[in-house]
């Protein structure tokens, strides 16, 4: 057999990998029953399936009919510009507040796109902080800093 779609045969590996691995871990737990959940039991069963569907996503790369693709070059640049923008949200969000902490957090993320506007990433920061307002604060109820404490606001 070939594997004629490298990025599904590499993302089906990966899928298997990590489900099989939060199976395992999630047995260190309680399972409970289907009526009676333990700890132990989601975890187990989201695992599975993500295990089943890596496999079937796998499978489907080594057919004939598979499309043939190849893996481009890992951009490291673009993680680290993403990863960086998560650690800036997180000294960010106490001191300067949700509203800004996310407006910093997509426009710092738009950078690692290699064809991104600033129209388009200032609407996106936008609608993005607009929804993560409605959904934590609103939706959720959770308490934490809307806006910087030295504007008093809060």
């Amino acid at each position: 057999m070939q594997v004629r779609n490298k990025q599904n045969f590499w993302s089906g590996v990966m899928f298997i990998v990590i489900g099989l691995a939060f199976a395992w871990k999630s047995t260190e737990y309680s399972m409970g029953t289907a009526a009676r959940m333990g700890p132990g039991y989601f975890p187990f069963w989201l695992g599975i399936i993500m295990a089943i569907l890596g496999a079937i996503i796998f499978l489907t790369s080594l057919r004939k009919k598979a499309e043939i693709t190849e893996i481009t070059k890992f951009d490291f640049k673009s993680v680290a510009i993403i990863t960086a923008s998560v650690v800036v949200f997180a000294f960010l969000l106490q001191p300067a507040g949700l509203i800004i902490s996310m407006l910093v957090l997509v426009i710092i993320s738009a950078l690692a796109a290699h064809d991104h506007s600033w129209k388009v990433t200032i609407a996106n920061a936008i609608f993005l902080t607009i929804l993560c307002y409605l959904a934590f604060v609103v939706g959720l109820k959770l308490v934490f800093p809307i806006w910087p404490a030295f504007l008093g606001m809060n």
